[in-house]
């Protein structure tokens, strides 16, 4: 593989780390997985990383009490081997509340700009942890009316020693739910997945991580041509990007021409009106089918694709990408996504061999990271 090309693709990985000038920050004591040379996640000041922290959130992560009906944990719907998400169209609440969204991957999330499918408010993890915890509509963990009976089942003596190990400023005093969203948002920014094959040879110059197909398909993937890098770009294969040397808001929410479906209320053309994206929380007609770029970081294992899941193998994916948007031709959702008028610019199309869609697979499969999948310290305790 040519010195220039893996030029090239750093480049472009990493551009946007070079765009803004150091922000100086206090220096912390938790040690990030990250690669050298790397910058380090965004973190609200007031709640640092800790291992405590860490520790105590991934406990919470997996226990089935933080449900009101004590049926799901976070991790019901985040499984590692599935990269934290899971292999289902769309998810199902501890009641039975059937979602419209599929179970987004949390990989990487401390890097993350923007959180859910299409929010452009939700910046914290924080903040974004109350839907799952408290929503009513749909129904997930379903703790609200039930507050003070959930809070009651971490008052143990294990939880009370985990929580004055994460923090110890508070002194004993009561558990509050304000903690355990601090504690899951520590053990959720920790979800650090930087050692797949790709990152092997092109952080780490090991020609051999990766075939000679892939690298046909990662050049694919970067080229004008296919244009996927321009809304899957930079080290973490998504705009959707922050950290501490690069704050700007690149916009990552698009519409891909997935739907153009007839409203029989409205009689308008635009996505199924039970969804439409980014336009629900900004009222602005343009942002109607706008959803969030995810990571292609461990895309190989987070199947199926797209917002609602609707999409069931990556080579599918391709060929959707590839026709320049979805033709439903019958059903409640026909209709040509190829001709949404609020399409992205970038999705227009474009010719691909079989071979290319084998190389491109393969490339795709080089952001797989099995150490992050079986990682024992993001795994249930």
């Amino acid at each position: 593989m040519s010195k220039y090309l893996r030029f090239s693709v750093l480049f472009l990985l990493v551009i946007s780390v070079l765009s803004c000038s150091e922000i100086k920050k206090p220096p912390s004591s938790y040690q990030w997985p990250i690669i050298e040379g790397f910058p380090k996640p965004q973190v609200p000041a007031n709640n640092p990383m800790s291992l405590a922290k860490v520790t105590l959130g991934k406990q919470l992560f997996y226990d089935v009490n933080l449900s009101a009906n004590q049926t799901q944990a976070c991790a019901s719907c985040h499984i590692q081997e599935h990269a934290f998400a899971e292999p289902l169209p769309t998810s199902i609440g501890s009641t039975g509340h059937k979602h419209r969204r599929n179970s987004p991957a949390l990989v990487n999330i401390a890097y993350n700009k923007t959180l859910t499918w299409a929010h452009d408010g939700l910046t914290s993890i924080e903040q974004q942890l109350l839907l799952p915890m408290f929503s009513e509509n749909p129904v997930e963990l379903g703790i609200t009316n039930h507050e003070a009976t959930v809070l009651a089942r971490f008052n143990t003596a294990q939880y009370k020693a985990l929580f004055q190990q994460a923090f110890p400023e508070h002194n004993g005093q009561h558990i509050t739910y304000d903690l355990i969203t601090k504690a899951l948002a520590s053990f959720v920014r920790s979800l650090i997945s930087l050692q797949s094959p790709f990152d092997q040879y092109a952080y780490y110059n090991k020609d051999e991580a990766i075939s000679a197909s892939a690298l046909r398909g990662m050049t694919l993937f970067f080229s004008e041509k296919l244009e996927c890098h321009h809304c899957h770009g930079g080290f973490n294969f998504t705009q959707s990007t922050s950290h501490e040397k690069q704050l700007i808001d690149r916009r990552p929410f698009h519409n891909t021409g997935l739907y153009q479906t007839l409203d029989k209320v409205t009689g308008h053309l635009g996505y199924p009106s039970d969804d439409i994206g980014l336009a629900e929380i900004s009222t602005i007609t343009a942002d109607n089918g706008r959803f969030r770029a995810p990571t292609l970081r461990n895309i190989a294992v987070s199947a199926p694709y797209m917002h609602d899941g609707s999409i069931a193998t990556l080579a599918q994916v391709l060929d959707f990408y590839a026709a320049g948007g979805r033709h439903i031709t019958s059903g409640e959702h026909q209709g040509d996504g190829r001709l949404n008028s609020l399409k992205s610019p970038f999705i227009k199309g474009f010719s691909m061999s079989e071979q290319d869609k084998i190389d491109l697979i393969s490339f795709l499969h080089t952001l797989t990271d099995e150490a992050f999948l079986t990682n024992p310290e993001h795994a249930k305790p």
